[in-house]
């Protein structure tokens, strides 16, 4: 009898019950959001900690009379009694880095969610408050401690402060920020097309900037994480962007959104297939590409002018502008490009894609000509200022 009753117990206990799916996957959702809140309110702690660290110790180093060996000794002391007490992750290397990262950024904590500087005695009471009250400071760092490490290795103070801003708009991973520093990120997207204008222009967008088609399309893409061999065909390409879509998307930019691959249309009795169309959110519009093995020519852009009006016609949704083209191939001749592509009805940009990262060298002699051009305009701009505040006579 006692048998029965726990196989009707058991029974009864795994029943279905209405709405139980829905309450256990609340439920899961919930605690997996406040783990993952857990993690980053105490990141946060952790990173305004060590920005304290750092400033301590520079603060201290300051008052040292020889400054370099007095600061040496400083940290291997602070070192092993940080360690006895709190075990590992001060070592006289980390402490190194919290110096640096309060180096760094000594006016500010870190690009928060506002970009307003913070003044160090209210970082160490939001610090207490948070500790208190348990609740994360989400707008005091907005990056993990990783990124920080990462971007200390970064030498150009632009630089820094350009990949710190990307990494934040784009949400990059520790590994996405790497492969951005590593494939030379900033210099190849101010030795873009509008590289005069991206150098120039201010961090904070302002409401009568217009976002272009030409700004949002780097040229050239550098695509070495395919890994292709010497010899390969364009479905191997489009195979290979699709296989690393993830880091294809990080190198196109953050407002791209994949959409879809070989898209059927028909047009007359003939059937054409779009390479790859995405989404771009800030110029609220599709982007059909269509990749090319060799050199751009103007048959080119007559293929794709066809796709751009079915798009439109078919694909674009009710107040979205109409769609932009990019042919992506492997050389272009710039007076080619412009002859083909100048006064169509359709906005087509040809960007050339690269499987090997531009050399160092080559990127610095092209950025200091960028320099040379901003100084210019610069001079030629103070000294228009100056000819209209001369007195006529």
């Amino acid at each position: 009898m006692a048998r029965l009753r726990a196989k009707l117990q058991k029974r009864k206990s795994i029943e279905p019950v209405a709405g139980y799916d829905a309450l256990l996957a609340d439920v899961v959702s919930a605690i997996e959001d406040a783990r993952r809140a857990a993690a980053r309110s105490v990141n946060a702690v952790m990173t305004a900690t060590y920005w304290l660290v750092g400033q301590r110790i520079v603060e201290r180093e300051q008052e040292g009379a020889a400054r370099a060996r007095y600061g040496e000794a400083l940290l291997e002391r602070l070192s092993a009694d940080l360690a006895r007490r709190f075990g590992r992750g001060f070592s006289v290397r980390n402490l190194r880095q919290m110096r640096a990262f309060y180096m760094a950024w000594p006016n500010r904590q870190t690009l928060s969610a506002d970009s307003e500087a913070v003044n160090p005695g209210k970082v160490v009471a939001r610090i207490r408050q948070t500790l208190s009250a348990g609740s994360g400071p989400s707008t005091t760092f907005s990056l993990p401690w990783s990124h920080y490490v990462r971007l200390l290795q970064v030498q150009n103070p632009l630089a820094r402060r350009f990949y710190e801003a990307e990494a934040l708009r784009g949400g990059w991973s520790i590994r996405q920020l790497d492969r951005q520093i590593s494939s030379q990120f900033y210099e190849r997207t101010a030795l873009s097309r509008n590289k005069v204008a991206m150098l120039t222009k201010g961090t904070r967008a302002r409401p009568e900037d217009r976002v272009t088609p030409e700004e949002e399309i780097k040229d050239p893409y550098v695509l070495e994480f395919l890994d292709l061999k010497d010899e390969y065909s364009e479905s191997d390409l489009e195979e290979a962007l699709i296989r690393h879509l993830e880091t294809f998307l990080l190198e196109l930019g953050g407002d791209f959104t994949f959409v879809g691959r070989q898209r059927r249309l028909r047009v007359g009795d003939a059937w054409y297939l779009v390479d790859l169309l995405f989404y771009h959110r800030r110029l609220r519009c599709l982007i059909v590409i269509d990749l090319k093995l060799g050199k751009f020519t103007h048959a080119d852009a007559g293929q794709i002018h066809l796709y751009l009006n079915y798009a439109r016609e078919h694909w674009a949704m009710p107040g979205e502008n109409p769609p932009v083209g990019l042919i992506l191939c492997a050389e272009k001749d710039a007076a080619v490009a412009h002859y083909a592509l100048e006064n169509l009805p359709n906005k087509v940009v040809t960007a050339q894609y690269r499987t090997t990262l531009p050399a160092e060298a080559e990127l610095a002699a092209e950025m200091e000509r960028t320099e040379k051009i901003l100084r210019e305009r610069r001079r030629l701009l103070m000294e228009g200022r100056r000819r209209s505040r001369r007195p006529r006579r």
